[in-house]
């Protein structure tokens, strides 16, 4: 087995005594040292209405960083398309890879990445979700040449082919992909259930396009990595409390404080939120890359995006360079 290409899921996480422009900051550190030490690409998740969550307007964080990195690779994982207009995105993707050719990448969600009421502010339907395969089309089309300049036509955007990708963590999102010829990344670092049929019905449904004769799979996987393998298990059994204190503490005034979690760590709730962790990688820089390594090789990976989910920023950091396949 050998390690596979390597990329990273910023979330731009908001601290629980920090904020937002700290988070930013924090994104961009992310970047520079994934880019001095060998990861593919950096990826940011569209989110609302999360506190802990800033990546919100994805496209202007992702520019954010573009102006402070120089080669590596950036895009949405994902943008979630029911949400906007395909024309927006286009212009929004288009104006990206105008700047920084060569480097944007744009993975396309279904999910509306946030709750019922604040999907009605976004001022989407339901039916939206439904026409997502049409809007993954008209969006290709928009940053292609094919529709003639005297139509509607994304300016920036047109003749740019920014890369899409589909995301997902179903059996739509793969056989989607399959039809259409495209990447497919499995976000089977928060939701394992089908991450080996979501897989083996792309690959074997897979309708070889024009840009990608080949399937190509992404897939999620958590990462704690530390100096040694038991740093790192100490370090991952405070990332598990601090997962069950955010998602417990959502819809709280005051959230839970960090002992309160800790005595939900095995009540039903705790043990569902640590399950959505199945696919983590602990350790020292040997035992994650193994783990890393068997992980890629069961679920048929081509590209693994690590999620460091360390409950500091510093402990991220030291995380994403123990990682780092160039270290």
């Amino acid at each position: 087995m050998a390690l596979p290409p390597l990329s990273i899921l910023d979330l731009a996480t908001v601290e629980p005594d920090g904020s937002i422009r700290d988070a930013f900051a924090h994104s961009v550190n992310v970047a520079q040292s994934a880019e001095r030490s060998g990861y593919q690409r950096v990826w940011y998740a569209e989110h609302h209405n999360m506190p802990s969550i800033a990546s919100s307007a994805t496209a202007v964080l992702i520019a954010h960083v573009a102006a402070r990195t120089e080669n590596i690779r950036l895009g949405a994982g994902g943008v979630m398309l029911p949400n906007h207009s395909p024309l927006v995105i286009a212009e929004q993707f288009g104006t990206l890879a105008e700047l920084s050719p060569g480097r944007i990448d744009l993975g396309l969600g279904r999910a509306p990445g946030t709750d019922g009421a604040t999907f009605r502010a976004l001022r989407r339907s339901h039916a939206s979700a439904d026409n997502f395969p049409n809007d993954v089309l008209e969006l290709q089309r928009f940053l292609s040449d094919e529709i003639p300049p005297s139509q509607v036509n994304a300016y920036p955007g047109r003749g740019t082919e920014v890369p899409l990708w589909i995301l997902g963590s179903s059996m739509f999102g793969a056989s989607l992909a399959a039809q259409l010829g495209l990447p497919y990344s499995f976000a089977s670092h928060f939701a394992p259930q089908l991450l080996h049929s979501a897989i083996e019905h792309y690959r074997a449904h897979y309708v070889p396009s024009e840009r990608n004769p080949e399937p190509y799979v992404m897939a999620g996987v958590n990462v704690v990595a530390a100096e040694s393998d038991e740093a790192a298990e100490a370090l991952h059994a405070r990332a598990e409390v601090s997962r069950v204190r955010g998602f417990l503490s959502r819809g709280r005034d005051i959230p839970l404080t960090e002992d309160e979690a800790a005595s939900l760590i095995d009540t039903p709730a705790g043990r569902e939120i640590r399950g959505m962790m199945q696919h983590t990688a602990v350790g020292g820089r040997e035992r994650v890359h193994r783990e890393l390594e068997s992980f890629a090789a069961s679920a048929g990976a081509d590209e693994l995006i690590t999620v460091h989910i360390a409950p500091t920023r510093a402990e991220q950091l030291a995380s994403v360079r123990i990682t780092a396949p160039d270290a």
